[in-house]
């Protein structure tokens, strides 16, 4: 094969369509909209109505939701570690933190942190510095005899409140005595004989 038989797959570029270039061109004229209506017009976006009819995207039901606190991690397996080393591109004797991993070009765009995860073997002794890692990966590198330092904040979940039984409140009767004790009846004044009376002269 010759530079001058290079040339693109069968289909790999396409003309774009040419409108309002003559009637001869087939697309001349109203360029292939038709006659008048809104469809013809500019400015006109039709996704998704159906002509008043409830549209499909409304008549599916919701599902699931989007967790406005979630947290988007570099993740890196200790085996990519270990072939790093091989290839010199990490140095096992200084400390590894999210730097070091950024210029050694495992991940370019910087996200929440990184996080270590437990697939492939490592054999180096490592101080890692990161936000996260499986309990496979801690175990790898503790077995290998390096150290792990995790930079993210563990926020401990409060321990539940005991409820509180309520004590049936005591009824008025049982508060009270059995027995009240009767009060003494006041004595009536005795009633004084009237001595006004009209005498006769």
């Amino acid at each position: 094969m010759k530079l001058n038989e290079l040339r693109d797959n069968t289909g790999a570029r396409k003309n774009r369509k040419r409108v309002g270039r003559g009637i001869g061109s087939g697309t001349g004229k109203t360029g292939g909209r038709g006659h008048k209506g809104q469809k013809s017009r500019s400015g006109v976006s039709l996704l998704g109505f159906e002509g008043g009819q409830m549209p499909l995207y409304r008549r599916l039901p919701k599902r699931g939701f989007k967790n406005p606190f979630t947290k988007s991690y570099n993740e890196i397996n200790i085996g990519n570690l270990q072939q790093a080393i091989d290839a010199g591109r990490l140095d096992a004797k200084k400390p590894v933190n999210e730097d070091v991993l950024r210029e050694c070009g495992f991940f370019k765009a910087r996200r929440d942190g990184v996080r270590l995860l437990g697939k492939g073997e490592l054999k180096a002794k490592l101080t890692i510095e990161v936000t996260g890692a499986s309990k496979a990966a801690a175990a790898a590198i503790e077995k290998a005899g390096g150290k792990l330092t995790l930079t993210a904040v563990v926020v401990e979940k409060p321990e539940p409140k005991k409820k509180k039984t309520k004590k049936k409140a005591k009824t008025a009767e049982q508060d009270e005595p059995a027995e009240k004790a009767e009060a003494p009846e006041q004595a009536e004044a005795p009633e004084q004989a009237d001595t006004g009376g009209n005498e006769d002269s």
